[in-house]
């Protein structure tokens, strides 16, 4: 039950009693020394001290559980964590990895049929996004654009002033850094976005 109380103590911004009861599993977890132990305690510890302004000793707590969450195949933990480095990341002001991580966690949520923490990933993704999408060259997001509009790699090129070459090696690298594998996934990610 400690999880569950952290959560709910951070939830009501009781910073001490959330610390408190993470301290508490982190002695459990020491005791019994199973992995899905640690993985808790290490995703309390680490949102106990996001929530405490203390982004930068969270991220390797964070990291620890969702290595641990992957190492135990549960993908639902693993995506909770990885909104939470997110956050951290977002707060030590590397909106690309925190970008990378929000984006990561949504898809996770998504394949799960977890629509609501999907929803909630994207508003917060979509809050951040300052014309950056998901690490995208500003050269990217127009040719992205463009493939939301249906446009084919030639007229890409042609609009844009660059060879049909450049225009597929954009596009592969889109969809790379977006993790999509066709221009209508593309077009889609563009469309959940705001990207016009």
């Amino acid at each position: 039950m400690l999880p569950a109380y952290v959560e709910i103590m951070l939830a009501g911004s009781d910073l001490t009693a959330a610390r408190a009861g993470a301290e508490a599993l982190a002695e459990i977890a020491g005791q019994y020394g199973t992995t899905a132990l640690q993985a808790r305690s290490e995703y309390a510890r680490g949102a106990v001290d996001l929530a405490g302004d203390a982004p930068e000793a969270a991220l390797p707590a964070l990291r620890r559980a969702w290595q641990q969450w992957c190492e135990l195949d549960v993908p639902y933990e693993a995506a909770r964590t990885r909104v939470l480095i997110g956050l951290a990341c977002r707060e030590l002001r590397d909106e690309d990895s925190a970008g990378m991580e929000l984006d990561a966690a949504r898809r996770a949520f998504l394949e799960l049929g977890a629509g609501p923490d999907a929803e909630r990933v994207r508003a917060l993704t979509s809050d951040a996004r300052t014309g950056r999408a998901a690490g995208l060259s500003p050269r990217e997001l127009d040719v992205l654009r463009l493939v939301a509009a249906g446009n084919s790699n030639q007229a890409i090129a042609a609009e844009l002033v660059i060879s049909e070459r450049t225009v597929e090696r954009h596009v592969s690298n889109i969809f790379g850094k977006l993790g999509v594998g066709s221009r209508t996934a593309a077009a889609a990610y563009a469309f959940d976005h705001g990207i016009r």
